[in-house]
C-alpha cells in the first residue's frame, strides 16, 4: 500500500501559490528558538515534543497579540453596536492550526518547523482539544464565532471555562467508561486570564422591599474570573475575544462567620463556590435540573451582564470611568444572542439590574431588555425543555423569582385583554406551570423576553412556530425567524481538507474561502473528467491516510477501497444509531446467506459519546461493538464488511474522519434534529449523504437536487399521521423477514454469546416503546442503501454527484447564516473593511 503524502507535504508542493501564505521563515524560526529557550532554561536541558509545541504555539500567539490589541482599540475609538454571544458550550477543538491558517502563517511555520528538524503535524497532535461542549450546540458557537470575527463584527462570546470538559470516551469490553478531561494539565497557551475585571455573583438570601428600593440582602457571594481567548477573523487582522469565567471563592468566604477554630475547615469550603465552573453537564437534548447547574446559568448571566454594562458606560479605549449614564441607547450599542434557554436568566438579570440598581421604571426597562435580547431555539424534544422547580429559585435566586412572577403577570394580562375567557390558553402560555411542582418554563421566558426568536433550520422554525410556540406565533407573528445553521469553511475544508482545498483553488481561485457560494462555479467542471479524477484521487489519499490513522491508533486493520459508510454523533434514540445497526446485521446476513455473491465492500464506522446517564444510548454503543466484534472475525466475510466504533469522537476525531467518508449517515427521525451541522461538513468533504427530510437535510436536498441526495423514509406529515393512527412496531416485525431475522440475533444474544439477555431490554423497547420509529424506516433504508451500492459501482458517475454535493454547499457557510443573524436580529451591518497589520501605521 502507497504511504500516503502527509499533509505537509502536499503544502510544500502547493505552497508556490501561498494558499496559506509563506511569510518569514526565518522570523518564525528566530522566534520559535526564544521560545524555547526559555522555556528550557526555566526547566531542564532537553526538550521534550510538548515543549516544542508550547514553543509553536507561543510564537503564533505573538502574531495575534498585536492584531488582538489593534482590534480592540478600533472597536473603542468607532464604538459600533457589540454583538454578545451567550453560550454555556463553546466546543472550540484545536487552536494551533486554526490560528495558523486564519493568520496566513501555515506555510511559514511548516517550512521553519522542517528546517528545524520536526514535523508541524507531530506538533499539532500534542494539542488537546478545548472540549467546553456536547455536541452540535456548542461547536455552532465555534463556528459563530469564526465567522462573526472574519466578517469584521464587535462580537464577544460568554461562556464559562471548564476546569474538565466533555469526558474521554473510553471502550473497555464493548461499553462505554468515562474518563475526566483534565485539559488544563499542561497549561492552556491560547487564554489570558484577567484578573483586573473579577466581578462578584451574588446567590441565595433574601430581598426586602423598601420605600428606596428593593434590595437582595445577605447573598453568598462568588467571584467570576474572566480568562480571554483570542478568535482570528480569515486574513483580515480582525481579532475578538471569546471571555470565559471561572468561579473562585472570596478571601474571606466562609470566614465572615468566624466559626471559631475553623478556619481549616472554612479555606477547605473554598472548593464549594469554585465547583460552579468545575465541570462541563455531558447531557445533549436532554434537562436534568440539578441545582449546581442552575448555578452554573446565572453565574455566566450575572458576570457577563457586568461586564457589558461595564464596556456600554465606558465608551473609549482604555477609560474605566462610566461615561454613559442614561440606557436608552443600550439596545442600539448592544445585542444579547442567547444559545438555547441555557443563558435565558440574562433576561430577569438585565431587569434586576436595570429596576433595582439603576432605578429605571419597569415598563422603560422591559422595553430595554426586549430590544436587547433574541433566543435561538434548538430542539424540539419535550425532554430537553428546560423546566426548573420554583423552589429551586426560591431558594438561589429569590430576586430573580419575583420578577419572573411580574414578567409572567404582565403577559398573562397581555393575553388575556386578546383572548377574553380563554383559560386552557393562559395555562399553555404561562411561563410559569402549575402542578405538584410548580416550574418555571425558560423557553417560554425566552419567547417572552426577546425581540426575535428563531429555529436553526427552515423545517426546524416552520415545527416552533407550528407546534412548540403556536400559541405565542399566533400572538407576534413577526417575532419568530429562521436562520439555518451553518460552518465555518476555514477549519472544515481548507485546515481539515488541504488537499480539496487546494484543486478547488487552482480551479477557480480562493475567494471561496469567504464566500462560499463560489463554490457554484465548480458546476461546469463535472464534465471535466481531469477534474472528476482529481477529486476522485483526493478522496482516495483521505481514506489511505485515515487508514492508516485506524492501523497506528486503534490497531484495526481496513479495506480503504471499501465504501467508508460514516455515522458520527452523540449517540440518541431520535439520531437512530440503531437503524444503521440493522442495517449492518441485514447486510452481514445476506454475505452469510450467499458468499459467493458480488458485494460492494463497506466500513462502516459509528462513532460518538453517550450522556453517562443515558441507559440506552450505552447499550447501543455496547451493540455496535458487539456486532463489530462478530462481523469483524467472521472468516466469511472477509474484508467486505467491517464494522469499526470511533472510540472518543471529537471534533480533532472529525477533521480526520469527515474528510475521508464516502457516505454520510444523517438517518433521525422526520421532525426531530433541528438542523444538524455534520451533515455540512460531510456534503462540503465530498461525501454523499443518506438522510431522511429532516433538519438541514431538506434545505441541502433544495441546494442540491433531490437526486443528488439519497433520501429515503417517512417525511414529518407521515409521522404524524403514523401517531395518529397508532405505531405498531409488531407489524413491521412481523411483515419484514430480513428485520425479524436481525431483530432477533440481537434479541436472543448471537452478538452477545457470554450474556445472551443482553439487548432484551433494547429489542423490547424497538419492538414495543420506540418513540422515534425505527422499523417504519427500515425497509426504505434498506432499499435506499441499495443505491448507494449501485451508484458506488460506477466510480466517475458517483464522483460527478460528489462535485454537485461541493458546488450546492455554499449555502451551510456560517458567514452566511451570521450576515443573517447581523442583519435581521442584530441591526449591524457586516464589514470587509481590513484592519491594518501591527507592523503597519493605523491610517
Amino acid at each position: 500500500m502507497a504511504k500516503p503524502l502527509t499533509d505537509s507535504e502536499k503544502r510544500k508542493q502547493i505552497s508556490v501559490r501561498g494558499i496559506a501564505g509563506l511569510g518569514d521563515v526565518g522570523e518564525v524560526r528566530k522566534s520559535f528558538n526564544r521560545h524555547l529557550h526559555f522555556t528550557l532554561v526555566k526547566d531542564r536541558n532537553v526538550a521534550t515534543p510538548r515543549d516544542y509545541y508550547f514553543a509553536l504555539a507561543h510564537t503564533v500567539r505573538d502574531h495575534l497579540v498585536g492584531r488582538w490589541i489593534r482590534t480592540q482599540q478600533h472597536y473603542y475609538e468607532r464604538d459600533p453596536k457589540r454583538i454578545y454571544y451567550l453560550s454555556l458550550e463553546f466546543y472550540m477543538g484545536r487552536t494551533l492550526q486554526n490560528t495558523m491558517v486564519n493568520l496566513g502563517l501555515q506555510n511559514a511555520c511548516d517550512e521553519a518547523i522542517y528546517q528545524l528538524g520536526l514535523d508541524l503535524e507531530e506538533l499539532e497532535e500534542i494539542e488537546e482539544d478545548a472540549g467546553l461542549g456536547n455536541g452540535g450546540l456548542g461547536r455552532l458557537a465555534a463556528c459563530f464565532l469564526d465567522s462573526m470575527a472574519t466578517l469584521g463584527l464587535a462580537a464577544y462570546g460568554y461562556g464559562i471555562r471548564y476546569e474538565f470538559g466533555i469526558f474521554n470516551q473510553k471502550i473497555v469490553n464493548g461499553w462505554q467508561v468515562e474518563e475526566a478531561d483534565d485539559w488544563l494539565r499542561y497549561g492552556n497557551p491560547w487564554e489570558k486570564a484577567r484578573p483586573e475585571y473579577m466581578l462578584p455573583v451574588h446567590f441565595y438570601g433574601r430581598v426586602q422591599h423598601t420605600e428606596a428600593g428593593v434590595q437582595w440582602l445577605d447573598t453568598q457571594v462568588v467571584l467570576a474570573m474572566p480568562y480571554d481567548t483570542p478568535v482570528p477573523g480569515y486574513k483580515n487582522n480582525t481579532v475578538n475575544t471569546m471571555r470565559l469565567w471561572s468561579a473562585k471563592a472570596p478571601n474571606d468566604f466562609k470566614l465572615q462567620d468566624f466559626n471559631v477554630g475553623g478556619y481549616v475547615e472554612a479555606v477547605l469550603d473554598r472548593n464549594l463556590a469554585e465547583n460552579i465552573s468545575r465541570v462541563l453537564y455531558p447531557n445533549d437534548n436532554f434537562f436534568e435540573g440539578k441545582e449546581l447547574r442552575l448555578k452554573q446559568e446565572y453565574f455566566v448571566v450575572a458576570a457577563t451582564l457586568q461586564d457589558i454594562i461595564r464596556r456600554f458606560k465606558s465608551s473609549k479605549f482604555g477609560c474605566r470611568d462610566p461615561v454613559r449614564t442614561c440606557f436608552e441607547t443600550f439596545p442600539d450599542k448592544v445585542a444579547i444572542q442567547l444559545n438555547d434557554t441555557h443563558p435565558a436568566l440574562a433576561i430577569p438579570e438585565l431587569m434586576r439590574i436595570l429596576v433595582d440598581v439603576e432605578r429605571m421604571d419597569w415598563d422603560k426597562a422591559w422595553e430595554i431588555t426586549k430590544k436587547t435580547c433574541a433566543y435561538t431555539n434548538h430542539t424540539v424534544l419535550p425532554e430537553a425543555l428546560e423546566r426548573w422547580p420554583v423552589s429551586m429559585f426560591e431558594k438561589l435566586l429569590p430576586r430573580h423569582l419575583e420578577i419572573i412572577y411580574a414578567i409572567n403577570q404582565r403577559h398573562l394580562d397581555h393575553v388575556a385583554a386578546l383572548f377574553p375567557g380563554d383559560v386552557a390558553r393562559l395555562r399553555r402560555m404561562s411561563i410559569i406551570e402549575e402542578g405538584d411542582c410548580k416550574r418555571i418554563n425558560m423557553a417560554h421566558l425566552c419567547v417572552v423576553g426577546s425581540h426575535a426568536v428563531n429555529g436553526v433550520a427552515r423545517i426546524h422554525s416552520d415545527i416552533v412556530k407550528q407546534s412548540v410556540f403556536k400559541d405565542f406565533h399566533e400572538l407576534e407573528p413577526n417575532k419568530f425567524q429562521n436562520k439555518t445553521n451553518g460552518i465555518t469553511p476555514r477549519r472544515w475544508l481548507l485546515l481539515c481538507n488541504p488537499g480539496l482545498a487546494d484543486t478547488i483553488a487552482e480551479k477557480i481561485g480562493e475567494g471561496f474561502l469567504t464566500d462560499l457560494s463560489q463554490l457554484k462555479k465548480l458546476l461546469p467542471l463535472v464534465k471535466d473528467e481531469a477534474f472528476v479524477r482529481d477529486v476522485a484521487k483526493i478522496k482516495q489519499e483521505n481514506k489511505l491516510k485515515f487508514s492508516a490513522f485506524l492501523e497506528k491508533e486503534y490497531k484495526v486493520k481496513i479495506n480503504p477501497s471499501s465504501l467508508f459508510d460514516v455515522h458520527v454523533k452523540r449517540i440518541h434514540e431520535y439520531k437512530r444509531q440503531l437503524l444503521n445497526c440493522l442495517h449492518v446485521v441485514t447486510l452481514y446476513n445476506r454475505i452469510k446467506k450467499d458468499p459467493t455473491k458480488a458485494f460492494v465492500p463497506r466500513t462502516v464506522m459509528i462513532g460518538g459519546k453517550a450522556a453517562p446517564g443515558y441507559h440506552m444510548a450505552k447499550m447501543i454503543i455496547k451493540l455496535v461493538t458487539s456486532i463489530s466484534d462478530v462481523v469483524n472475525r467472521d472468516p466469511v466475510v472477509g474484508d467486505r464488511l467491517r464494522v469499526i466504533f470511533l472510540e472518543n469522537y471529537r471534533v480533532s476525531l472529525a477533521e480526520k474522519v469527515i474528510p475521508a467518508a464516502d457516505l454520510s449517515e444523517q438517518i433521525s427521525t422526520a421532525g426531530t434534529e433541528a438542523s444538524g451541522t455534520g451533515n455540512m461538513k460531510f456534503m462540503l468533504n465530498g461525501a454523499l449523504t443518506i438522510g431522511t427530510m429532516d433538519g438541514a437535510n431538506v434545505e441541502m436536498a433544495e441546494e442540491a437536487g433531490p437526486d443528488n441526495l439519497f433520501i429515503f423514509g417517512l417525511r414529518v406529515e407521515d409521522v404524524e399521521a403514523l401517531d395518529r393512527k397508532g405505531y405498531n412496531a409488531l407489524e413491521y416485525y412481523e411483515r419484514l423477514p430480513e428485520l425479524r431475522q436481525a431483530v432477533d440475533q440481537i434479541g436472543s444474544g448471537f452478538f452477545s454469546p457470554q450474556e445472551p439477555d443482553c439487548f432484551r431490554g433494547l429489542v423490547d423497547m424497538l419492538l414495543h416503546h420506540d418513540r422515534f420509529k425505527v422499523f417504519a424506516d427500515y425497509a426504505a433504508y434498506l432499499d435506499c442503501q441499495a443505491q448507494v451500492e449501485q451508484l458506488y459501482r460506477k466510480p466517475m458517475e458517483w464522483t460527478r454527484k460528489v462535485i454537485r454535493n461541493i458546488a450546492c454547499s455554499g449555502k451551510f457557510s456560517s458567514d452566511r447564516t451570521i450576515t443573517e443573524y447581523a442583519r435581521e436580529i442584530w441591526g449591524v451591518e457586516p464589514s470587509d473593511l481590513q484592519i491594518p497589520p501591527p507592523n503597519l501605521p493605523k491610517d
